[in-house]
């Protein structure tokens, strides 16, 4: 067994940028065929395209809404109808809309849970007879640490990412006698363009509650996918890995 993608092919929703990118291009690196999906970065998107080309892949960028589960059917459709399988699914889609609770609106909450969760529940179910005929696969879903331990402004962005462990779970034991395994990376704080916009004095209070007192790289995330999508990990299946320097310990 190896790290070894060669032979593979991999579907990142919400790989345009950010941790997605890292983690496309990462499976390219090791040989895996890879689509992504965005919502509206189509220079973005064509970029990571050609960067997964150019490592000698083949390579997809689709347009697609994640909440809608027929999107995702077609996207999957497309995928296996070009490519014959489909071996590795990242659902990574994700936004944040943050707001105490007196002041979260309506329509906050459900942009978020529909984007970050629904999504998962949408390319989940319309990859599992694609694995199943392919008598295996590897999902992994991208929840945060703040699934885990809460935060206040964010109800609506922890109850999503919880909402995912216990999704991935659930799916990992209707699945697992099918060989497709279901399992969780939990990020803490990762240097992307979101965290950009973060005013230094957060920035700060997150380091120094970090163990390793330092942000982490969308690499170390990717990489972390990598074991979970390769044979390495074959006997793994409903775990949630935190990717967090040590912040939930």
């Amino acid at each position: 067994m190896s790290l070894s993608l060669k032979g593979k092919t991999a579907l990142v929703t919400g790989g345009s940028r950010g941790i997605g990118r890292s983690i496309a291009l990462t499976l390219a690196d090791y040989g895996a065929d890879v689509a992504i999906t965005f919502a509206s970065s189509v220079d973005a998107a064509n970029k990571v395209k050609e960067e997964i080309e150019a490592k000698g892949c083949k390579a997809k960028a689709i347009q697609a809404d994640a909440v809608k589960l027929e999107k995702a059917e077609e996207v999957i459709t497309e995928l296996t109808d070009d490519w014959e399988k489909l071996d590795i699914l990242v659902n990574n889609a994700g936004i944040t809309r943050d707001n105490l609770i007196l002041r979260m609106s309506e329509e906050q909450w459900d942009q978020v849970i529909d984007t970050n969760l629904k999504s998962i529940f949408n390319y989940s179910k319309a990859v599992a007879k694609p694995m199943m005929r392919n008598r295996g696969g590897s999902i992994i879903n991208i929840s945060s640490i703040v699934g885990l331990s809460g935060n206040a402004g964010q109800s609506n962005y922890a109850a999503s990412k919880a909402g995912i462990i216990g999704f991935t779970k659930s799916y990992a034991k209707e699945f697992a006698s099918r060989n497709i395994r279901a399992n969780v990376v939990a990020p803490g704080y990762i240097t992307t363009e979101m965290t950009d916009e973060l005013d230094e004095e957060i920035l700060e209070t997150i380091k120094d509650e970090t163990p390793m007192a330092r942000a982490g790289d969308a690499e170390e995330v990717a990489n972390t996918v990598l074991f979970l999508a390769s044979d390495l990990s074959s006997y793994i299946t409903g775990e949630t890995v935190r990717v967090d320097g040590g912040m939930g310990m």
